[in-house]
């Protein structure tokens, strides 16, 4: 049996930012993810684009980890557009004058995944185990004992699951979840096309199916469409060329014709707040916490929040010489972090299944009537605020 302080189930990037978070304060961390060791140093391209807000790049490079993200990869964010189904009146929101900075960033997925892996490689004191996962947890003798697939058991004084929305740790607790599968699966690919994006990403909410653009450097687009099982099922067979076509046809030409440069990935769209965010020498972080719709490109950032907020509360427990698993300082990593979450969760929860309705005409009115009272401009400064959530003193604590 090992010993450590902090065990973390799950070396995604919330996992690896949290693990990074705790540097320097004394504590030995273990970090344990079923991928290979080589999977998790250089991960492969899921064809995922992380928006960012600023309060993330302010957490991220406080880790140093923004300083290992090439700026060739980073796309700046000037303005959020939303459309209702073929109609071209548009709800706007973020940067209105020329001069104005962006309201967020995108940055793909396998290169935060890089950078953070390598921040938490050069940590005294953080180990990843590789190719094993943690398949229980238990109290006994006032400690966490994890036990691993491979038979291995850790003890610790706190066991963190960041290990995905369906968190097998979550349920073993007996922590209630709402779970929300959409029955649809969201497909991302990377496209070139002719006509300039202007930095401005565009949200299409159709009938039954949802398309999005994101601007990328180089005069592409990440293409992002949420769809049936069986539609998706169907543009994944298709070639490069007829897969370019009906993507354009889709987006209605609207910034030309479209051709892949890049592999096509599709996943379940499926949502998740936990009930609670704690245990006994037990703590949620990122999906496993909160897995918002991937629409409203939220989720990383409401994983760094809950990270920065866990890693506070250790760091101050240490300080007072309190147990590293005190339970007042776990209750207020809770409240903090729902505190952070629980509106915004809701109101997307509203507006994504407002637009995932049908055509019948009280949803085609409701639906209208959202994106027109969005373009009030004390609606619409409060969403461009959301966007960037610009904490910048975030920092400091």
């Amino acid at each position: 049996m090992q010993d450590y302080d902090v065990v973390v189930a799950g070396g995604g990037p919330v996992g690896l930012a949290f693990a990074g978070s705790l540097a320097g304060a004394g504590l030995r961390i273990a970090l344990v993810d079923p991928q290979p060791a080589a999977g998790l140093a250089d991960p492969a391209d899921d064809g995922r684009e992380i928006a960012l807000t600023d309060r993330s790049v302010v957490m991220l490079r406080a880790l140093g980890a923004w300083a290992r993200v090439p700026d060739a990869v980073v796309a700046p964010l000037r303005r959020m557009q939303v459309l209702n189904g073929p109609s071209r009146y548009a709800m706007q929101f973020g940067a209105i004058k020329a001069g104005d900075g962006p309201v967020g960033r995108f940055v793909p997925n396998h290169w935060l995944r890089r950078a953070l892996h390598d921040v938490v490689q050069d940590q005294h004191g953080a180990e990843v185990l590789a190719e094993r996962s943690v398949a229980s947890v238990r109290i006994k003798d006032g400690a966490a004992l994890a036990t691993l697939s491979d038979g291995q058991v850790l003890r610790a004084r706190l066991v963190v699951a960041a290990d995905t929305r369906r968190s097998r740790l979550r349920q073993q607790q007996g922590i209630p979840v709402s779970l929300h599968d959409y029955g649809q699966r969201m497909m991302v690919c990377p496209v070139t096309h002719p006509l300039p994006h202007h930095k401005t990403a565009t949200a299409w909410f159709e009938y039954g199916r949802t398309l999005v653009t994101l601007p990328l450097n180089g005069g592409r687009s990440s293409v992002v469409m949420t769809l049936s099982e069986a539609d998706a099922a169907a543009l994944l067979r298709l070639d490069d060329t007829a897969f370019g076509a009906e993507v354009t046809r889709r987006y209605y030409g609207r910034l030309g014709p479209m051709h892949p440069v890049g592999a096509r990935h599709a996943v379940p769209v499926v949502t998740t707040y936990a009930a609670r965010f704690i245990a006994r020498r037990f703590a949620l972080l990122g999906d496993a916490a909160v897995g918002m719709h991937p629409t409203t490109a939220h989720g990383f950032n409401f994983g760094m929040l809950g990270q920065h907020a866990l890693a506070c509360e250790l760091r101050a427990a240490i300080a007072a010489g309190r147990d590293l698993a005190d339970p007042a300082a776990l209750r207020r990593y809770e409240a903090t972090h729902r505190g952070e979450t629980r509106l915004f969760f809701l109101g997307a929860e509203a507006v994504m299944r407002l637009y995932a309705a049908g055509d019948s005409l009280p949803a085609r009115l409701l639906r209208d009537g959202a994106l027109r009272l969005g373009n009030l401009p004390p609606l619409r400064q409060a969403l461009t605020a959301r966007m960037r959530d610009p904490d910048l003193g975030l920092a400091d604590k």
